[in-house]
């Protein structure tokens, strides 16, 4: 068996760096960049209790942070005399967390509150209702997107939530001796289905 050149060695080799000084640059500056972790925005569709448009915008102005997005795959165990083998089960999605700045206008307070309350009302104890909007029922569930931007704002590319509701809702806390800091909320969602599309799928989907 041949072994092969490192790739890494080939992509920033010192044919590709001499070729730097003809105005060239080198394959490493062009072909390895990424997205970077604050290129992202994240929009909600069909959300139960949030309404009009301006809202769901404000929405995706508010949020700060999105924690890790994920499937993970159950594990069936079969044990056979003196072996131990693995076969994928079932799948479930992972939670996310969602951090909002807690903005005075709209009362952003107020528009997660609601939306939780579709979920779990305290005031009446009812749990998994839906609402009424301008006189239409609203679902129980929405979908949510992040979108993945490159450094000019371009999609290149998308994650889905399907089926998402609010699972908890949370104030940060309060403290006098936090200057220079926004005030958050942080919403605990729970979803059935992520889907990653590329920048010409999640046009279609989105």
């Amino acid at each position: 068996m041949t072994i092969p050149k490192p790739y890494f060695i080939q992509a920033t080799g010192v044919a590709q760096r001499g070729e730097a000084t003809k105005n060239k640059l080198p394959l490493i500056s062009t072909a390895l960049d990424s997205v970077r972790a604050y290129q992202w925005e994240i929009h909600f569709q069909g959300l139960p209790a949030i309404g009009d448009s301006q809202q769901g915008k404000s929405l995706t102005l508010a949020a700060k942070q999105v924690t890790q997005i994920g499937h993970t795959v159950e594990d069936i165990t079969v044990d056979r005399f003196n072996d131990r083998v693995y076969y994928p089960g079932k799948g479930s999605a992972e939670e996310v967390k969602i951090t909002f700045d807690n903005l005075y206008q709209p009362q952003m307070a107020d528009v997660l509150y609601n939306w939780f309350q579709g979920t779990y009302n305290p005031v009446d104890g009812r749990v998994g209702t839906t609402r009424s909007i301008n006189g239409s029922p609203t679902r129980l569930k929405g979908t949510a997107v992040v979108l993945q931007m490159d450094g000019k704002g371009n999609i290149v590319g998308g994650t889905k939530l399907y089926g998402t509701y609010p699972k908890a809702w949370k104030l940060a806390e309060f403290n006098y001796s936090t200057q220079n800091e926004f005030h958050t909320i942080e919403m605990t969602l729970r979803y059935d289905f992520a889907v990653q599309y590329n920048s010409s799928d999640i046009n279609t989907h989105y």
